[in-house]
């Protein structure tokens, strides 16, 4: 199995996002993210995708590896997201389980911008 780890260091400097995603039954989530300018995908936490009704469960079988990064295990589709004003439907996103002390609910990575 491939693994598919991003290192996050919260000491860093960050450039924070606020997003709004639309789930499949049109309720609309306000997101906290952080652009990752090194992660070719976007990823979403699981936390945050099973609150806003995107998947029912998150997997237990998940476990990250030590310190401060994420562990993908998924990919689901948005409805709709908008960030920075720019809206995209359809959106493929990675589900991912993110390290809780983090307090965001996504990473944007480049494919947002293509």
């Amino acid at each position: 199995m491939q693994e598919n780890i991003t290192s996050y260091d919260t000491t860093k400097h960050h450039i924070h996002i606020d997003m709004i995603v639309t789930n499949p039954k049109g309720i609309i989530y306000n997101v906290a993210g952080i652009l990752d300018t090194g992660a070719p995908r976007t990823e979403f936490s699981d936390q945050f995708l099973v609150h806003s009704g995107f998947i029912e469960t998150k997997s237990e079988q998940v476990k990250l590896k030590p310190g401060l990064q994420t562990q993908k295990y998924g990919k689901i589709i948005l409805p709709s997201v908008t960030i920075c004003h720019h809206q995209i439907n359809f959106f493929e996103v990675f589900v991912s389980h993110f390290e809780p002390s983090w307090g965001i609910d996504a990473l944007v990575g480049l494919d947002f911008f293509r």
